[in-house]
């Protein structure tokens, strides 16, 4: 048979050879590899001894630490409070789990109680630096947190909080933060009179102050079902003030609109809200570039105010340009803020309630039409899809008018600020 295949001439052709290993080689390969498992192997023990050895020093240095604090002098206390906010640092820049750990093990160890009775020392020193200790053994430690309170921190945190010492004022406010993250602490922490002097905090400390009492406020606000009696209405106006400042759809905006939500129920705060200087705009302008959350809050402001009296907050809102950005929300916000919305332009319309359309009216009549066409199943696609668009042609429609009025308006002729909402 002819070779299909044959090879070329000239070439050679190409031999491959599996290898073949001796006996010999086979053990020494078996061997090395003994070896490498063995050198893999002391290598681990001696990791592991490196680590046990770090855990022991650790815990007798904690030891050390907790008996210092328990039984030394008050220079020996500061010193191994100090020790406590490195040694807990120190293991927060190594890993989360080790820091967790830590933390526990220094409450396990008993440093909590020592630490708060530092709070009331007659010594500057020795406030600060058991304050900056139960600081660090408090964050990300929900047990911790707990701990510190039923220890009996939170009366000399409020005492601090009344400290004309911008530094421990401070610090003793990021501590109410802290442990008002824990719900379990926050009826403690209300009924030590906290709120009013987080209050005093807001309207003239430092900006960090400020911050760290909104977000306390915010927290201590779900403490209780009656929130309006934990806020005063002082502190209306450097909320607007922080708002105002503060990117309206951030985290923070979302709390302080919270809190002006809660003190837009009260007669005193409405009052404080559309007295302070741009309340009411900075609301308006929340509604138009906050958060989903912020929104909703501050059409819940806008419709407390308006409901509470509607001849005196209806004109103040509609000469902020609030309806396009109502519009809008009816459409894109949440159910929640989506309802306060449709119900806030029913409120600043012109027309007697008994002559308008209903929103929810509305919705059926459109949704009727889009089944009709599209079918059931593409109905609620359709019915949003034409509210939307009537919702655009609606601002297009109010935005020329504001751009009529505000022309007008040059000339001397100044139409009606409520003119184009009927």
């Amino acid at each position: 048979m002819t070779d299909k295949n044959p090879t070329p001439k000239g070439t050679t052709e190409r031999k491959y050879s599996v290898p073949v290993f001796s006996e010999r080689e086979r053990e020494r390969e078996g061997d090395l590899r003994m070896e490498l498992e063995d050198t893999v192997a002391v290598e681990v023990r001696k990791q592991e001894e490196v680590v046990e050895t770090w855990n022991q020093r650790k815990q007798t240095q904690i030891l050390q630490l907790s008996e210092k604090l328990i039984h030394g002098d008050l220079d020996s206390q500061i010193e191994a409070a100090r020790d406590i906010r490195k040694l807990v640092r120190k293991s927060s820049s190594s890993s989360s789990s080790s820091s967790m750990k830590t933390r526990s093990k220094l409450a396990a160890a008993g440093v909590i109680q020592p630490l708060v009775f530092m709070l009331v020392s007659p010594s500057l020193d020795a406030q600060e630096a058991s304050l900056l200790a139960l600081l660090n053994l408090a964050v990300r430690n929900e047990r911790n947190k707990v701990k510190i309170v039923t220890a009996g921190a939170v009366p000399p945190l409020v005492e601090l909080l009344k400290f004309q010492n911008g530094s421990l004022r401070e610090l003793a406010t990021a501590a109410i933060l802290t442990l008002s993250a824990a719900s379990p602490n926050k009826p403690a922490i209300v009924a030590a009179g906290a709120t009013p002097l987080l209050v005093q905090i807001l309207c003239s400390g430092s900006v960090q102050g400020k911050v760290d009492s909104v977000t306390a406020l915010h927290n201590l606000s779900t403490s209780t079902g009656n929130s309006t009696a934990i806020l005063d209405a002082k502190a209306a106006p450097p909320l607007i003030n922080l708002l105002k400042e503060c990117k309206k759809y951030s985290k923070f905006a979302e709390k302080t609109t919270a809190l002006l939500e809660i003190l837009s129920n009260s007669e005193a705060g409405r009052i404080a809200i559309s007295n302070s200087d741009g309340g009411i705009l900075t609301l308006v302008e929340t509604v138009e570039d906050g958060s989903l959350v912020s929104t909703e809050h501050a059409v819940g402001a806008l419709l407390s105010l308006c409901q509470s009296c509607r001849d005196k907050y209806r004109e103040l809102i509609l000469n902020e340009g609030a309806i396009p950005g109502l519009l809008r929300l009816t459409v894109e916000g949440t159910a929640e803020a989506r309802e306060r919305a449709r119900t806030l332009l029913d409120l600043l319309r012109d027309s007697p309630r008994e002559k308008r359309l209903a929103s929810s009216v509305l919705e059926r009549i459109v949704y009727d039409i889009a089944a009709r066409v599209d079918g059931a199943d593409k109905a609620a696609e359709t019915a949003k899809r034409l509210l939307q668009d009537m919702v655009q042609r609606s601002m297009e429609h109010s935005l020329s008018r504001i751009q009529h009025r505000a022309a007008s308006s040059r000339k001397g002729d100044l139409d009606d600020p409520r003119s184009f909402w009927y």
